[in-house]
This record gives C-alpha cells, sequence and structure tokens, in this order.
C-alpha cells in the first residue's frame, strides 16, 4: 500500500505558519502593556515622591513660588500620567484583538490536524485490513497447496 500523504498538508503548514506569526506579534503587544504599566508604575512613583517633598516642605514654610512650582509640576505629573494612561489602554486594546486573532488561528490549525489524525487513522485501519486480507489469502493458499499435496 502507498505511503499515507495528507492532501492539506500545505495547507496546515501555511495555518502554522500564521499561528506563529500571530503568537510572536501577540508576544510583542503583551511585552509592550507591561513595559507600559512598568512606566505608568514608575511615574506614579514619582509623583508620590514629588507629593511627599511638596507636603514637607509646605509643612516647614516656603515661598508662594515655590508652592506654585511644586503644584506645576505635581499637575504636569498627573497629566503625564492620563497621557500614558491612555496609551496603556491603547495597548491593552491591541493587545486583546491579537490574542483574539490567536485564537482564531489556533482554531483553524486544530480543525486541520484533527481532520489529519482522522484521515490517518483511516488509512492505517485500510493498511491493517489490507495486511489482514494478505496474511488469509496466504493461510489460505498455503492448506490448499497443502492439501493438494497431501492427496499426491
Amino acid at each position: 500500500m502507498k505511503k499515507f500523504k495528507f492532501a492539506l498538508d500545505t495547507v496546515l503548514a501555511y495555518k502554522q505558519q500564521v499561528l506563529e506569526a500571530l503568537q510572536g506579534e501577540h508576544a510583542a503587544v503583551l511585552a509592550k502593556v507591561h513595559a507600559q504599566e512598568d512606566l505608568i508604575d514608575g511615574l506614579y512613583q514619582q509623583y508620590q515622591e514629588y507629593n511627599e517633598e511638596y507636603r514637607r516642605q509646605a509643612e516647614e514654610g516656603i515661598p508662594i513660588t515655590d508652592a506654585l512650582m511644586y503644584q506645576n509640576g505635581l499637575r504636569a505629573a498627573e497629566m503625564e500620567i492620563q497621557r500614558e494612561t491612555k496609551r496603556l489602554e491603547k495597548l491593552r486594546a491591541q493587545e486583546e484583538k491579537k490574542r483574539e486573532e490567536v485564537v482564531e488561528a489556533k482554531k483553524d490549525t486544530s480543525s486541520i490536524e484533527k481532520l489529519k489524525e482522522k484521515k490517518l487513522d483511516a488509512y492505517n485501519k485500510a493498511v491493517e485490513k489490507s495486511e489482514e486480507l494478505f496474511i488469509e489469502e496466504f493461510v489460505s493458499t498455503a492448506r490448499i497447496n497443502a492439501a493438494n499435496s497431501a492427496s499426491d
């Protein structure tokens, strides 16, 4: 019997390449999300430290110009945190979209792989049946030959 050949092997290979590419893109976007989260955490930390410094200075008494400078610095930090948070939201939306694309590609690949498994299973059963028939014919022929040589 001829060797097993799956007709959709090229399609399966293509789908696997697409899946791997999407997984790589998803990983890259996910890394950007984590980096952005780290950036925002750092900005919050800086904001907290600057605010703490302002409160200490205010308790000791500082000129109004310094107080205004601190307040402007705090407002600027808040605006930067807001900007970076919006950027994080966009990155998270991109990550979610890529994750959905990966899931769909995985479904496509999985369905073709299952079809290949079924076809291979059917092929193996056909090979097994063919081998059983060959053995039966061989045994029958051997019996007939044995019976013919015994009657001679």
